[in-house]
């Protein structure tokens, strides 16, 4: 079985750095991707990174930016207030942060 995901699309939202130990480090943020076709719209996915590279993401990154990832599709649940949660997210291994016009000399996530 493969479970690999790879995606181009602009950040939806913030990223969301959190420190969970001193080497630990996650990030979370919201990607919109074109939908192909004539109807276009678009899908929005939760995307999380681990340590060195949910720092560059925080650091760099913010609402609107492009980038082009590449990772594995991961669900998870959990119960919430007696209710029984669940959510399907990308956890991202690579992230390339596409330049912009305004900020080309940001440099590129490994």
């Amino acid at each position: 079985m493969v479970n690999v995901v790879s995606l181009v699309g602009n950040l939806a939202s913030d990223v969301d750095l959190k420190e969970l130990s001193d080497e630990k480090k996650v990030a979370n943020f919201l990607l919109a991707v074109d939908r192909p076709g004539k109807d276009g719209g678009a899908d929005f996915v939760r995307v999380t990174t681990w340590d060195r590279q949910a720092e560059l993401c925080a650091q760099y990154l913010a609402k609107g930016r492009q980038v082009a990832l590449d990772g594995r599709i991961r669900s998870r649940s959990w119960d919430e207030n007696g209710k029984r949660r669940s959510a399907v997210e990308v956890v991202a291994h690579h992230v390339q942060f596409l330049a912009t016009r305004e900020r080309e000399e940001t440099p590129f996530a490994t």
